[in-house]
């Protein structure tokens, strides 16, 4: 029986450890030759000097249970070791498919503490390493469509967080950064369609190193899998990956424990017209006071109605 991506080269970041680890070997599982990038940092933080022992293991790892695949251990926030890695998938596999972006790191401050090195270290993990893959694996799409004259095959999996969509305090940075993900994302996807390439974005809940002390409270079940399982996220990164999901293109998901939900985009709630030629402060007083007066506290913008698809 053929694989779903038999014969797919995929690229997946941040797959040393977690949600990288779990959807590199789904990937690896559905037939895909994987390039398992990770820096090998300890610390969630990005501290702690570079190993190349994370991505080694889960290559060998992949190897192992039969499939394909190779380690790099570059800094994917770096424009020319995020060119090298898509270098790589195409020197060692012939071509590019599938770039999953999942890489990133943590520095938790409220924002009235935050230090200028601390938004710019988490903005330049998550948003710019998004951006420097991409930028890479779009180039090698647009240029091997133009030659062949037709649009091909090419699939962008991009990880943003629940923290953007209803606001995380202590994580401005981090939040900012999952914000620009998902209009990154809205962006390639448009851009890049006409060489068949879809570009979606996940808000993965799962219990990994980087939310060890967000989940701190919820407890492992003693037999069964986890809820916060990074095995219940990496099936859905395999479908996008698919071409059971080429009609796909510039959607946001949310998925964890067995749920998936596909978040329509912003609605517009309530519309007021002037009744002048512009509104007056007292006229927007009028109708707005009384509006939000009547809104559930902390309720914000992102506050969505969703689609959940649920089994069992």
């Amino acid at each position: 029986m053929t694989l779903p991506l038999e014969g797919r080269c995929a690229i997946v970041t941040g797959a040393g450890r977690g949600l990288g680890r779990a959807e590199a070997l789904e990937l690896a599982r559905l037939g895909a030759a994987v390039v398992v990038n990770d820096y090998g940092q300890p610390g969630r933080d990005g501290s702690g000097a570079a190993s190349a022992g994370p991505a080694e293991q889960v290559a060998a790892e992949i190897r192992a249970a039969g499939g394909t695949a190779v380690a790099h251990t570059g800094d994917v926030a770096d424009f020319r070791q995020a060119e090298e890695l898509v270098e790589l998938a195409v020197g060692a596999f012939g071509k590019l498919d599938i770039l999953v972006n999942n890489a990133g790191i943590l520095r938790d401050r409220m924002v009235f503490s935050m230090a200028e090195e601390e938004w710019d270290a988490v903005i330049r993990v998550h948003l710019k390493g998004h951006f420097n893959t991409t930028r890479f694996a779009a180039a090698h799409w647009q240029q091997r469509s133009k030659a062949a004259g037709r649009p091909l095959y090419g699939r962008i999996v991009n990880t943003s967080s629940e923290a953007f969509l209803a606001g995380s305090a202590g994580q401005p940075n981090y939040a900012a950064a999952k914000g620009g993900i998902v209009g990154l994302t809205t962006s390639t996807a448009l851009a890049l369609a006409k060489y068949g390439v879809t570009a979606n974005v996940i808000c993965p809940r799962a219990r990994t190193r980087m939310t060890e002390d967000v989940f701190a409270g919820f407890g492992r079940p003693e037999e069964g899998l986890d809820p916060l399982a990074p095995e219940h996220v990496a099936p859905l990164v395999g479908y996008l990956a698919s071409p059971a999901a080429a009609g796909v293109n510039g959607r946001l998901f949310v998925v964890h424990g067995g749920m998936v939900a596909v978040l329509d985009r912003p609605r517009v709630q309530v519309k007021y017209d002037s009744e002048r030629e512009a509104f007056t402060y007292d006229e927007l007083d009028a109708l707005l006071t009384p509006y939000f007066a009547g809104r559930p506290e902390g309720e914000t913008f992102a506050a969505a109605e969703v689609l959940s698809l649920k089994r069992g």
